[in-house]
C-alpha cells in the first residue's frame, strides 16, 4: 500500500488517526498559519489542512498525506490556543454562557493531486461558568495546548449546555468520518 503520512505533530490528531488501524508516519509541516486579511476561520481551516498536507507532499510524492487544521471562532473571529493558566481562564469566562464555533478541515493528497478535502463545523454551547468552575477546570486538565482552552474528550465535557457536530471526532482535531471517506476514495481499505 502507498505510504500514508499524517503532516501534523499533533499528539491528539496522531491518537485519532490511529482509530483508524492503518499504519502511518508522522512529519511536521512547514506552513505559516497566519490568517490573511479578512479570511473568515473556517476558509482558514480549509486553506491550512490544504496547505499542510502539500507541504508535506512536496517533500514525500510517494505518499499519501493527511493535512488537517482547526480554528475556533469566537465572535466571527479566530481564537487560538492560550499557551497558558491566565490565557484560558479568560478564554473560557469569554465563552461562558456562549457558542463557539470550531471549524475543521481535512485533506487528503497525494503528489499534488488530491483526492479530496472537506469541513467539518462544530458548535459548542457553553453553560454559564463561575469563575471557580473554571479556575478548577483549568488546575485539573491544563488545556492550555487546546484552543477554546478545554479538552472535550476528558473533564471538558462538562463544561457544555451542548455539542452540535456531524463528526465527535472533528472537535478534538481530526473529523475521522471525512477523513475515513478521503481515504477510501484514495484507495485505502476501510470497514
Amino acid at each position: 500500500m502507498t505510504p500514508l503520512i499524517l503532516a501534523s505533530t499533533s499528539v491528539y490528531r496522531r491518537e485519532l488517526l490511529g482509530r483508524l488501524r492503518l499504519a502511518f508516519d508522522v512529519a511536521r509541516p512547514e506552513t505559516d498559519e497566519t490568517p490573511q486579511p479578512g479570511e473568515a476561520p473556517a476558509a482558514l481551516a480549509w486553506r491550512l489542512a490544504e496547505a499542510k498536507a502539500a507541504a508535506v507532499a512536496a517533500q514525500r510524492p510517494d505518499a499519501w498525506v493527511i493535512g488537517s487544521d482547526q480554528v475556533c471562532e469566537f465572535d466571527g473571529r479566530p481564537i487560538g490556543k492560550p499557551g497558558g493558566r491566565a490565557a484560558a481562564i479568560a478564554q473560557l469566562s469569554a465563552m461562558s454562557g456562549r457558542e463557539v464555533r470550531f471549524c475543521t478541515g481535512v485533506c487528503v493528497l497525494r503528489d499534488g493531486q488530491a483526492a479530496s478535502s472537506e469541513l467539518d463545523v462544530t458548535v459548542v454551547r457553553f453553560r454559564e461558568l463561575a469563575m471557580a468552575e473554571i479556575e478548577r477546570y483549568v488546575d485539573a486538565e491544563q488545556p492550555f495546548d487546546c484552543a477554546g482552552s478545554f479538552k472535550s474528550e476528558g473533564l471538558g465535557i462538562a463544561l457544555f449546555e451542548a455539542i452540535e457536530s456531524r463528526d465527535p471526532t472533528a472537535l478534538v482535531g481530526l473529523p475521522l468520518i471525512a477523513t475515513a471517506r478521503l481515504l477510501r476514495r484514495a484507495g485505502y481499505a476501510l470497514p
